[in-house]
């Protein structure tokens, strides 16, 4: 019988080799590998040790890591339901983003709004000795940080808590609502009608500050027979679309919806109504939700929430890479789409005319 020879293992590449191929100290390599902040190493020689480590498929053993520096590499990300809804997926993207620029691995854990499950997955992350951990939510909202994180590093991603020096992206609500409103204004409405929000979050009030925000910048009263406050739903969107329509007097020209979702409920009341968009009327949304703004019709102009850069930017802030830590407005930028038309003053002044006489 023929005794083949067994077959070599191919050797696994060390951290000497890297130093080889780069052309650099061991302890540079290991300087750079571990992110030491004292080590005066140039970008230029940092990139070669990368290339190098990418190169030869080197990989650190992350245990051994671990118990000489206590950090493993890991952060850990933590959301209440986020991770279940439209949003999911540019949120966790932004942070992975981030996490991976600076060579850190993002674990996620999704509590489902459970206290229970959120200390259990924070005290794994703890005991895997994450160097830090983001929370994100579902929307902008106050949350209270669990007792068990003790001094491990915070950042907040759509939400923010008492202590304002914890680091927190989250929309800036009330320069969404003014540039929504504006954008109507810009384009020769003077009659422009809020549907808003009933809870009481952030995003209602801010929304409402900008609307109000614009019509001063415009020399234009705030009225209030031009909001309704509904449940930020389709069939909240609908009943307030219907309630605006039916008042006495002439129709407003624009209408502002606190999100998409009001909105989808605005196209079906206005069509309805046998109201065009936006030749009749002009509607604005927010979130850009892109499974409804994309796909009504006219599509919507809307504002997107900028869940990708809050993502981002909470990795950044927990690694200190952002300056001085400290809750941060992301501006949510105008998608325009096709459901705003300009208007003239005297086509402005002509509906008013028809609208009183019918």
């Amino acid at each position: 019988m023929t005794v083949r020879p067994r077959k070599a293992r191919s050797r696994r590449p060390t951290m000497n080799d890297v130093a080889r191929a780069a052309g650099v100290s061991q302890t540079a390599v290991s300087f750079v590998l571990n992110d030491r902040p004292d080590a005066t190493i140039s970008e230029e020689t940092r990139a070669r040790i990368w290339q190098a480590v990418t190169d030869l498929g080197y990989r650190p053993n992350a245990m051994a890591q671990a118990l000489r520096s206590g950090k493993s590499s890991l952060l850990g990300f933590v959301t209440d339901e986020i991770a279940t809804t439209p949003f999911a997926g540019l949120i966790i993207r932004g942070a992975q983003d981030a996490a991976w620029a600076h060579h850190r691995i993002l674990t996620l854990v999704n509590t489902d709004k459970r206290a229970d499950l959120e200390s259990e997955a924070i005290g794994a992350l703890l005991k895997h000795q994450v160097e830090g951990i983001v929370f994100a939510t579902m929307y902008h909202h106050e949350i209270s940080l669990p007792a068990i994180l003790g001094d491990v590093p915070i950042a907040l991603s759509n939400c923010y808590c008492a202590d304002s020096r914890v680091a927190a992206a989250v929309p800036d609500e009330e320069r969404g609502g003014y540039e929504a409103t504006r954008h109507l204004l810009e384009r020769g409405h003077r009659d422009v009608a809020y549907v808003s929000n009933i809870d009481d979050i952030p995003a209602t009030h801010g929304r409402l500050a900008g609307y109000r925000r614009a019509l001063h910048e415009f020399g234009l009263p705030f009225r209030e027979d031009r909001v309704r406050y509904l449940p930020s739903v389709q069939e909240g969107g609908y009943d307030a679309v219907m309630s605006l329509m039916r008042q006495s007097g002439e129709r407003p020209t624009a209408l502002f919806c606190f999100n998409d979702r009001m909105a989808m409920g605005a196209y079906a009341a206005l069509q309805d109504l046998g109201l065009r968009i936006p030749q009749d009327i002009s509607v604005v949304g927010f979130d850009n939700q892109e499974l409804i703004a994309a796909h009504l019709r006219p599509p919507l102009t809307t504002l997107r929430l900028p869940h990708y850069e809050m993502g981002r930017w909470s990795v950044e802030a927990l690694l200190g890479k952002v300056g001085t830590p400290s809750r941060t407005l992301i501006h949510c930028p105008l998608i325009e789409r096709e459901s705003v038309a300009r208007v003239d003053a005297k086509q402005a002044r002509a509906r008013s005319v028809k609208d009183s006489s019918t």
